[in-house]
This record gives C-alpha cells, structure tokens and sequence, in this order.
C-alpha cells in the first residue's frame, strides 16, 4: 500500500489518517471499548493540550511507563505531535532501571499505569514535574504515595469532550514539527547489559514504517492483536506507527499475553497480521505440535519418512492457522534468529510467517520479506531506501560486519558521543555489530553478533549462534547458551521439564536417579550435536541450567549474565 504524507512527521502521520479513516477502529481492547481515528485525534490534541498546561514545550522529554494498552498510543502521539520527546519505558525494567532512565533522560513528565506507579515512588525529587495515570489521564501531584493514589485518580479523570477545544487551540499555537525533530528516545537493555539511549527523528520512525510497507502487504482492512511490548522499537514502530499509517485497527490484551489469555483473545480478534519474537512460536512448535509427532511410536516412525513428515505438518500447519483465529495472512517474526527445524516445519506446513531483521538504532527494520518470499534462514532483503553492505568480507564466505545506511538510522545515543562516535562511521554508515552475507540473489544472512564469535584453535570463525541453533533441534532443549572458557567450547542448556517430568513419573525413580537419568541425557544431546558440527564447533561439555535464562526484551538472552 503506497501512502504519501505532507512530511515524514507523526503529527503528519496522524492527520492524513484521520481524515482518510475517521470512523474506522485505531486501537482497541479485546472484548472491550475502541477508539477511531477520529476520536483518537480528538484524543492526543486533549492529552497535548494538557501537557502544555503543565508547562511542557517542544524537546522536553516526556516518559511512559505502561503495560500495553489504548492509552499507550494516545500518550504516545500526545506528546510526539507537539513536538516533545517521548521515553518509552519497559515495564519489565527494575525500579532501579527505571529511575536511572528518568534520571539519565531528564524526563519533565510521566504517564505511569497504576500497577507500575510503585516503580517512581522515589523519583519525586528529580526532574519530574508532573505525574499522570495512564488509565485515565488523571494527573496526581507529586510525591503521592500508593494508599492515596486511588484518591487522586477518583478525583482527577480527564473529560475529554470539556477539553476538546481548549486543547486544539493550544495545538494550533505548539511549534511545528520538523523532520529531524527528536521524536523519541529508547533505552534499549541488550545482552551485553550496558543500557544505551537511542535516539530516533520523526523522519526515522515514519520513513521504516513507510518502507515497510513496501514488502508487507498491510492496509486499513487489517487487524493485528499485539503480544510485544510497546517499549521496544519493533512493536513500536510495526506493531503501532505501521498500524495507524494505513489506517489499519490493533487490539491489546489487559492481562499478561499467556497461553490462557491469549486463546481466547485471538478467536475474538482473528487477526490478519501479527508481530512476533521466535520465542513465542518455538515454544508452540517445541510444546504442543512436536509432542504429537513423538509421543506414539506408529506417528513417530512414520515422521521419520520426508513425505509423510511434510503431511503431517500440513495437518499441524491448519490447526495453527485456527488457533491465530483462522483468518492470518503474515505472521511476522523478528528480534532474533529462527530455530532452523521450526522454520522447517512452517514451510512445510505452509504456514504464512515472514521474516525481519533490524535493530533499536535503525528505528528498527532493516531488511525483511513477506510469506511469499521467504527463503529458508534468510533474513530477506534490505527495505526499499536502505543500503546494507558487507564490511571485509571474508573471500571465502562473504562474511563481514553488516553496516547500513538509510534514513531509518538513528541521531546517534543520548549524552553519550564517545559511543555514537564508535557505531557511526563515514557517511552515514552505521556499524551493527553483527556478522552476516548476502547470497547471489541479494538475500541476506545473519551468522551472529560480532563481540560473540569464537576464534577456534587454528583461526577458525566459531559462531556460538549456529551451535546453539543445532542444540535448539533437540527435542529436550529449550533453549541454549553456548561459550567459550579455558579455552574449551562450554553449552549451557534449560531443558524441556515439562516433558522429562512425564517420561520420569512413569519409572518412578529417585532423585538421583533423575539426575542420573538428565546427565544421561545431556551427553546424549552433546554426542549427537557434535556429530552435526564441524570438528573445531564441538561442544566440550554441557551444564544444566535449571532456570530459564534471563532475556532481553526481544527474547534474546542476555548473555553477559552467564558467561
């Protein structure tokens, strides 16, 4: 779907969808109220307006901290189209993270949910000046404490309809946005545990969503449910800018996006398109669909011959279509890498899943591709606009740092010039800090991230993430965590208990039997994975891990805490 706005602005975004789409849906809850782009407009001028009665002026920066809901949007719009700058904050974050994010960004205001406000508590004495509850827009004075918030909220709720003109009129004399105008600042948590402000323009945002349609096919008839945090870049700017750019309708869950919550939400939405991590999708493949495939001896054998394994996914690819509500066109997956035999089974079960590729910094997609272009563990193309090359690349491989050039890339990390001055290089090439190739037909392949690879006894480029990938095929694994250490190849391995636990209770063995029977297991899964790699890629030992690893916001383990 071509669209054309006046500037590559959100204020621009904004208007051209409302007078395009007024009665049509723009966010909603499941099974609860939605709002249209008419009255969304009406909306973000009310909460605009307000900010500016509270003395908040273009550049100032404003903060949200929230689960994802309708009011995240409104906030978000509200304060980007007058011209301030908006800090999305992830709920997951500690109230020490968060604090540290005011703090760092100088935020001026907040829009917090109720569950979160503990979170800011302690932050009264810094930069803030006004504090309002995402909820409802009612604004509580400073330093209230949690008995007396529900007071506050009770008393303060904004009435949209009193302010309406009011606001607009203070709109119309708020400075106009430009282009290059900051529009948001993102602070990312990465598995390297250094938390670094991203900075994103009007033009950065607006120009990746824009582009983005110029390989899905997404228009005002579409329907998303979305299950990622609005915090993050991806969700942000796919899940929510894209959305309203084409005048299509997304719908929030007012609960954690669990199996129990989720099920019933997507029969009532029945999304057209959704945005993904593949966390979400291996865990379905690895707990639902590949135990039917395993558990009985006659389907397991017949799952070993090609063409009946393909049948049989066919059947399996059908009833996944059902349970996303029966009516999805793309399911797009980005954040991380793809498990290689889960991406297997969705083409063969001719399952519609896309695939992309981006970062925080380049606001964030980079390269991607729709259903109907997938190649297998390809990452697609660059976006129509984007340059991507391949930096050194090695001349028998074509591997090489991955640096890319566009008008998605970022302004550079807030009050942080040494560290922007490290990723920027010449002309605008922006250095991703992963290793990738591109094949004859232009597409393009992630090997890793470059701080991650391994240099093998003799020279050898060793990528955990490949290791990992074969590990991952394991039908026990869950996840994996692969390093070096003394100079040995280490795996670190969460395990699927839910299935050991059955396959145990049936022996009724001890406890140290059943840490006999794991270890067992473990240099079974170590056995068959080196068979699989190359010599100097073998895994010297597995450790158990007995937790889920903890990850970043996009599902990717934070490596630094375990190695």
């Amino acid at each position: 779907m071509n669209v054309t706005l006046a500037s590559l602005t959100l204020d621009s975004l904004l208007k051209n969808s409302a007078q395009n789409y007024p009665n049509h849906i723009a966010l909603g809850e499941v099974d609860g109220v939605s709002i249209t782009y008419s009255a969304l407009q009406d909306k973000v001028h009310v909460i605009s307006g307000l900010l500016s009665g509270q003395g908040i002026v273009s550049g100032d920066r404003v903060a949200i901290l929230s689960e994802n809901k309708p009011q995240w949007g409104i906030a978000y719009f509200a304060i980007t189209t007058m011209g301030a700058v908006v800090v999305p904050i992830l709920p997951d974050f500690t109230t020490a993270e968060v604090q540290h994010i005011i703090r760092h960004s100088g935020a001026k205001a907040i829009f917090v949910s109720e569950k979160l406000y503990s979170k800011i508590e302690d932050e009264f004495e810094s930069s803030l000046r006004s504090v309002f509850i995402i909820e409802d827009f009612s604004m509580v004075p400073l330093s209230t404490k949690g008995d007396k918030l529900k007071e506050f909220i009770e008393q303060g709720s904004i009435e949209f309809d009193k302010f309406k003109e009011a606001a607009r009129r203070l709109a119309g004399r708020s400075k106009e946005v430009q282009e290059e105008d900051l529009a948001s600042i993102i602070y990312t948590s990465g598995t390297t545990g250094h938390s670094k402000g991203v900075m994103l323009t009007h033009k950065n945002i607006v120009s990746d969503a824009i582009a983005t349609t110029g390989i899905i096919d997404i228009n005002h008839s579409d329907r998303l449910l979305s299950i990622l945090p609005l915090s993050h870049a991806y969700e942000c700017t796919l899940g929510l800018v894209l959305v309203l750019l084409v005048g299509a309708a997304v719908y929030y869950v007012d609960k954690p996006p669990t199996a129990r919550v989720l099920t019933p939400a997507l029969q009532s939405v029945k999304p057209t398109i959704m945005c993904s991590v593949p966390l979400v999708i291996e865990k379905i493949f690895k707990t639902r669909i590949l135990p039917q495939f395993t558990q009985k001896r006659v389907v397991r054998g017949l799952y070993q011959v090609r063409f009946m394994r393909r049948t049989l996914h066919r059947a399996a690819g059908k009833k996944l279509l059902r349970f996303f509500g029966g009516e999805l066109r793309s399911f797009c997956i980005g954040g991380a890498s793809l498990a290689p035999d889960v991406e297997h089974f969705l083409r063969e079960a001719h399952f519609p899943y896309a695939i992309g590729y981006g970062l925080t910094e380049t606001s964030p997609l980079i390269a991607g591709t729709d259903p109907a272009g997938t190649v297998l563990r390809s990452t697609g193309k660059p976006l129509p606009g984007t340059e991507i090359r391949i930096e050194n690349p090695n001349p028998h491989t074509g591997e090489g740092e991955i640096l890319v050039r566009g008008p998605m890339v970022m302004q550079g990390y807030y009050k942080d010039p040494e560290r922007t001055a490290l990723v920027m290089g010449d002309e605008g090439w922006f250095r991703t800090g992963d290793l990738g190739a591109f094949d004859e037909n232009g597409y393009l392949y992630i090997k890793g991230r470059l701080k991650n690879m391994i240099l093998g006894p003799s020279g050898e480029n060793i990528y955990p993430e490949e290791i990992e990938a074969v590990l991952n095929e394991e039908s026990d694994v869950l996840e994996s965590l692969v390093f070096e250490q003394n100079g040995q190849l280490i795996a670190r391995i969460f395990l699927n208990y839910e299935e050991l636990d059955q396959a145990f209770s049936s022996m009724k063995l001890s406890d140290s039997e059943i840490k006999e029977k794991i270890q067992q297991r473990l240099e079974e899964i170590r056995q068959r994975v080196n068979s699989q790699v190359k010599p100097f890629s073998r895994i010297n030992k597995i450790i158990e891990q007995t937790e889920p690893f903890d990850k970043t916001p996009t599902q990717k383990i934070k490596r630094y805490l375990y190695i």
